[in-house]
């Protein structure tokens, strides 16, 4: 005949659902479902985190609530979280986010709008042969990384 089995939990433990709880201990958490340790991952692993307490919710496991009230975050992080796993599953949380591309103003860039702007070339001729924005050249003016040549009269 089938037992009921009572969640046994280590002492120390902190309860995000009844039958779920998690622990700190040398520098890991460890997450438990009755007494079975279920996920560990370092405590300075934001990743690991906002992965379990994504597939926590979206399993049904626990609600938003529950996760904010035991782990003292806000309910829109949790939510972030669990729009990452559903649209890039796991490996979405730990693909490095996109980054600005290189500078387009080079060195050897900089030295031919340099010749052209002393040539008396309008800035957005040289914008347009060069496929550069005219904003970017402007900066760059105002920046002092290029001079403008003085207008003929």
């Amino acid at each position: 005949m089938p037992q009921l089995h009572f969640p046994f939990f280590p002492a120390g433990m902190t309860h995000i659902t009844p039958n779920i709880g998690f622990k700190k201990e040398d520098g890991k958490i460890f997450y438990f479902y009755g007494g079975m340790p279920v996920f560990s991952h370092g405590e300075d692993d934001y990743d690991s985190f906002r992965l379990f307490i994504s597939q926590l919710y979206v399993n049904g496991t626990a609600t938003q609530a529950e996760i904010s009230k035991a782990f003292g975050v806000t309910s829109i992080s949790v939510k972030r979280a669990v729009k990452v796993y559903r649209e890039k599953g796991v490996a979405g949380f730990f693909i490095t986010p996109p980054r600005r591309g290189p500078s387009v103003l080079t060195p050897e860039v900089l030295s031919e709008v340099q010749n052209l702007l002393d040539q008396g070339m309008e800035i957005a001729e040289i914008a347009e042969d060069h496929q550069l924005r005219k904003d970017t050249l402007k900066k760059a003016i105002q920046e002092g990384r290029l001079h403008q040549g003085k207008k003929k009269a």
